[in-house]
């Protein structure tokens, strides 16, 4: 288990990418882990055949802890397959069929003796007449899963005869059937993921320490749209790096907190009680949905980047971080943060503070509309404009109402009124 960054101190294992007896290159991504500041894929660092795993999906190892064992090009692997192994072999996706029919059956018993399988799972073997003590489980602790079960049902049926099925008589009721989407859903209870146990345990701390406020500004980005849909395919071509309408922002957002530093700052202790932490950088934070979760990694100095830096940093961090490939240096001490909460449709959200920071500025969707522009005489038109949602969420403590209009203002005055060579 490496130490990913000096706090960290443990690990979750959340995946094998490889099954006992597979081959191994050097560098090539072994297993996946969890830490309290990134998820990522740990490479192996020789190359062999993995010949024993120690620890199974969902176990939380200590730093410096050996969790595999790979041996020469020439090991044979001759051992059963531990049970707690089984996880990695059912979700791997590349274990062999020959590991898997040699293996022994694996029936976890609850206290009581109980067969450990879940009710979805108990409720397809009952409708086969399939006994469970039979049923190899490959879940966690030898669980049984819904696919065990159907697996061994569709064996069972290969070595019976066929049979006409009787037709089931008219019931003048039937209770209606779940959705097949829905009944597909686990029935027992689900534990969080660690990365959803900790954003869980952060956003209620950050309501804890933070009395939230909220500014909503209307921005007009027609300007922007057009410039972006002149200049995208030359952008490409140039730097490499679709041209979204994220470095537009960022830029503003960067320009706007070089004018309101206090949006920049933080509170902290001292021995005469809270302090402000003016930052003489600004450490922009891009939030990122994950299928698994959100994270955030970090543009550090971004108020001494290009454009087209912004551009392709915000395109390298957000890939990275879906593909599991940042690393915590990369994630944390971010001094303000953007958050897309356009990027499902959505007019504008009110995000909860990145602590211990002191603002975040979320990104409502972009839309055409009808709008009254005023020409210089005073005189009122109607047209068609594309407009856009900003939300400013801050810490009351720090920063007053007057402070984050003042921001606001900035920020929708530098992109109303583009000036920037975009590269």
């Amino acid at each position: 288990m490496p130490q990913l960054g000096e706090s960290i101190f443990e690990g979750t294992i959340t995946k094998w990418l490889k099954a006992i007896g597979d081959t191994v290159a050097i560098d090539e991504p072994l297993f996946e882990i969890s830490t309290d500041k990134v998820d990522a894929e740990i490479p192996s660092p020789v190359a062999g055949i993995l010949a024993e795993i120690r620890f199974p999906e969902g176990a939380t190892i200590e730093v410096n802890t050996v969790v595999a064992v790979i041996g020469d090009a020439g090991t044979k692997v001759t051992a059963p397959v531990p049970a707690a192994t089984a996880t990695a072999l059912q979700t791997s996706g590349s274990a062999k069929s020959s590991l898997r029919e040699t293996a022994p059956p694996v029936v976890a018993q609850a206290p009581g003796g109980r067969i450990r399988s879940s009710p979805l799972a108990r409720r397809i073997a009952k409708e086969h007449g399939l006994e469970l003590g039979r049923i190899t489980g490959t879940g966690g602790e030898g669980r049984i899963t819904k696919e065990d079960v159907l697996r061994a049902a569709s064996s069972a049926s290969a070595h019976q005869p066929v049979q006409k099925a009787a037709l089931p008589p008219v019931v003048a009721t039937q209770v209606p059937q779940a959705p097949q989407e829905l009944a597909s859903l686990p029935a027992d209870p689900v534990p969080l993921t660690r990365m959803r146990a900790i954003i869980a345990e952060r956003m209620l701390e950050s309501r804890r320490i933070s009395p939230h406020v909220h500014t909503v500004y209307k921005v007009d980005m027609t300007r922007i749209a057009r410039l972006r849909e002149q200049r995208k395919a030359a952008f490409d071509a140039r730097n490499g790096v679709k041209l979204t309408f994220m470095p537009f922002i960022a830029a503003a957002a960067v320009a706007a907190l070089r004018r309101c530093p206090i949006v920049n700052a933080s509170l902290e202790s001292s021995a005469q009680g809270l302090a402000i932490r003016y930052h003489r950088s600004i450490d922009l934070g891009i939030a990122v949905a994950l299928d698994w979760g959100l994270i955030v990694p970090v543009i550090r100095h971004a108020e001494q980047r290009s454009f087209a830096d912004l551009a392709h940093s915000i395109a390298d961090l957000a890939l990275r971080a879906r593909s599991k490939k940042l690393s915590p240096d990369e994630v944390g001490g971010s001094t303000f943060t953007l958050t897309n909460a356009g990027a499902f449709g959505g007019e504008f959200g009110m995000p909860i503070i990145n602590q211990p920071e002191s603002a975040i500025l979320a990104v409502g969707g972009l839309r055409k509309e009808p709008a009254v522009l005023t020409d210089a005489e005073g005189n009122d038109t109607i047209a068609i404009r594309s407009m856009q949602y900003f939300c400013l969420g801050f810490d009351h403590r720090l920063i007053d109402g007057a402070d984050g209009g003042k921001f606001m203002l900035e920020f929708k005055k530098t992109l109303e009124s583009w000036s920037q060579e975009i590269g």
